[in-house]
């Protein structure tokens, strides 16, 4: 089978996916739709995939390309004969490959396309019903996305709905006898960072952007960390919210409390996972959030806001907790009911590995994929 990949940009997730199918029989070709100039995905396309020039590709894509994209992509279907074309997000990349006529149309949602795009005003939910009714089958990561895809007219036994899953063999526990600590990466982080064994770690992995609420993490913990003195915070990544967290923790007097390692490699992160007490996202708009994956992979207890796609993942109690979604004050309070459970977290971090086992294998998971392709092609 000739397969046409057409992705937004190039991320860890296109990466997956691209991997993956470089190790079936399939041939496969993968177009991007622009280049929005932050380096999403440091790792090169594998080379089994074909990567396919075109008009588009190498800057952001804007309204007014629009035509001469679509003009170049039934170029790109001319000359190249897929037998498929798998197309996400929806409204983008999905929607310009509906707009070609072409079939068998995959569209995979890409989460915020119908959690939050969507909902942007009658053009985008145009766009979403149109690439609905002309894709063959709809792939999406969770329960939530597969419930908004019917509400927007796709048909119910053309969808395939699995979380994309990470990779246990990876992301896994590490032992946390004092003994293995000098031996232990992440154990090394707390060392070279002076935070003792008393110290109480927290994990944000998130983007600095609105969307993923890291701005309420930054101000829960100045609120809970007044209390409790052992709070410290690992606060990974970068983004256009930078200035404004960063002055957050200069006003309170907590930045040597917190550590800002910046973009860590997929090799690098699975420690950081390790080193914290407990993972912290307080996003407004996930399906199946894969660091949520990995944090359970890791078995580290979570703490997320209580939005529909959290919810698929955590009840109360069981892998970690949930608070109000947008509400920095009740975030900081579970953070204190969290350290006031502290010896309950070992336990949950065994359930919350026993979850990703279950349920967010890659390896089992990623077939499903192949299913959709099959159901696409009748």
């Amino acid at each position: 089978m000739r397969i046409l990949y057409f992705s937004r940009d190039y991320t860890p997730h296109d990466y997956r996916f691209l991997a993956a199918l470089a190790q079936t029989e399939h041939k496969v070709y993968y177009l991007r739709l622009e280049n929005r100039g932050q380096a999403w995905e440091d790792r090169p396309v594998p080379p089994e995939i074909e990567l396919i020039p075109w008009a588009g590709g190498q800057k952001p894509a804007r309204f007014r390309d629009g035509l001469r994209l679509l003009f170049d992509l039934k170029r790109v279907i001319r000359d190249f004969e897929p037998d498929l074309i798998h197309a996400g997000p929806i409204q983008r990349s999905a929607f310009l490959a509906a707009l070609t006529g072409f079939q068998p149309l995959v569209s995979a949602s890409w989460g915020y396309d119908l959690l939050a795009d969507a909902e942007r005003n009658r053009w985008w939910e145009w766009a979403t019903r149109y690439t609905l009714e002309r894709s063959a089958v709809f792939v999406g990561d969770c329960d939530t996305i597969r419930g908004l895809a019917i509400s927007y007219g796709m048909d119910s036994d053309r969808i395939v709905t699995f979380p994309w899953g990470v990779d246990l063999d990876h992301f896994t526990p590490a032992p946390r006898t004092p003994h293995l600590a000098p031996r232990t990466s992440q154990f090394a982080i707390r060392q070279r960072l002076g935070w003792g064994d008393d110290a109480f770690i927290l994990l944000s992995t998130r983007g600095w952007a609105p969307v993923y609420g890291v701005v309420d993490v930054a101000r829960a913990f100045v609120r809970a960390a007044r209390q409790r003195p052992e709070l410290r915070l690992l606060m990974l990544g970068n983004g256009p919210q930078a200035g404004t967290i960063h002055r957050i923790f200069e006003q309170a007097h907590m930045t040597d409390r917190v550590h800002f390692p910046g973009l860590i490699s997929k090799d690098k992160l699975v420690d950081y996972y390790r080193a914290a007490d407990l993972y912290v996202s307080a996003s407004h708009s996930d399906g199946s959030s894969i660091s949520l994956l990995e944090a359970l992979a890791c078995g580290t207890p979570v703490l997320l806001s209580d939005i529909p796609g959290n919810k698929e993942w955590v009840e109360e109690g069981d892998v970690g907790w949930l608070f109000r979604e947008g509400d920095a004050a009740h975030l900081a309070s579970s953070l204190l009911q969290a350290i006031r459970a502290r010896t309950e977290l070992p336990q949950m971090g065994h359930a919350a590995r026993l979850v990703a086992e279950e349920r967010a294998n890659w390896e089992e998971n990623f077939p499903k994929l192949l299913d959709a392709y099959q159901l696409a092609l009748g």
